[in-house]
């Protein structure tokens, strides 16, 4: 398995098996704490080759630099099947997030499970209005 992309992003889509991505972000500037973010998406794009067939089970977590949840993790269940042609499959997975809230600024990340596995962590950065002017 590839992953192809795995981004926060202001908000993504699928149409006909393409990812659609607008405004990818790694940071976040706070004017006050605690900090809301009204919405956002985890977009990725994952390459299975045809030994992974079947059943998957994905995980996402956001997590603050403790490893501590911000918020409840989302499960998706994956089913990956193969055409009779194909020697790969591409999915596309978007997660919408809405009203997230930050307590604290600092290091954040967006932590990707596949099967029990991290994949990836996708890293986000919470800062206060002050360190953007300085």
């Amino acid at each position: 398995m590839t992953i192809q992309v795995a981004v926060l992003c202001d908000a993504a889509t699928e149409y006909n098996g393409k990812l659609n991505l607008l405004g990818t972000f790694d940071t976040i500037y706070a004017p006050a704490l605690p900090a809301h973010h009204p919405q956002c998406s985890v977009a990725m794009r994952i390459a299975f080759d045809r030994m992974e067939e079947g059943p998957h089970h994905l995980e996402i977590h956001f997590v603050d630099e403790d490893g501590q949840p911000i918020m409840p993790g989302t499960e998706v269940p994956v089913e990956v099947a193969f055409p009779a042609d194909a020697t790969f499959i591409s999915r596309n997975f978007i997660v919408n997030i809405q009203q997230l809230k930050f307590e604290k600024t600092g290091l954040y990340s967006v932590d990707l499970v596949l099967d029990d596995r991290q994949l990836c962590s996708i890293p986000l950065a919470v800062k206060s209005m002050e360190q953007k002017d300085a």
